[in-house]
């Protein structure tokens, strides 16, 4: 009988200890899935973070681009060696404006490269005016009366 109590304390002692084991694995565990939780909503905050940036800088490019005016189908080198000075002299006279104070351009340029080929479609000029009431002017002007010309061009 003496045989059977030591072998009964030993598999006691065994499962006591198997029990110990998992008891700190469980614990492990426990702890790794807290910081997981931890680390899960501090991502969701980034993601969410990140979706309202994202939004704000789409709002801002869109916000400058709202100056811009796109004018198609002006013949290469029609504006000389200034294009803001051309497109100053040029936009009052098509649009029938007489703007006060004139218009200023933060920027003006053709977009792409330059072509080789002489007999290709213009490249387009893209202004940002200084002014946005100055470009609601002209963009009002241009939806009313359609196309302007110059020099027997569409633009």
């Amino acid at each position: 009988m003496d045989a059977s109590i030591t072998s009964l304390t030993l598999e006691t002692k065994s499962m006591r200890s198997d029990i110990a084991s998992f008891q700190s694995r469980v614990t492990g565990l426990e702890q790794r899935m807290g910081s997981l939780e931890v680390q899960a909503t501090m991502s969701r905050d980034r993601d969410q973070d990140l979706l309202y940036l994202r939004s704000k800088i789409t709002d801002m490019e869109d916000r400058s681009r709202r100056d811009n005016i796109r004018l198609h189908r002006i013949p290469e080198n029609e504006e000389g060696t200034d294009i803001q000075t051309f497109l100053s002299s040029t936009l009052p006279k098509l649009t029938s404006l007489d703007f006060d104070p004139r218009i200023e351009f933060q920027r003006a340029h053709r977009i792409g490269p330059k072509r080789s080929d002489n007999s290709a479609r213009p490249r387009p000029i893209i202004a940002c005016l200084l002014r946005h009431n100055q470009t609601r002017h002209i963009l009002q002007m241009a939806r009313k009366h359609g196309p302007f010309r110059i020099d027997q061009h569409d633009i």
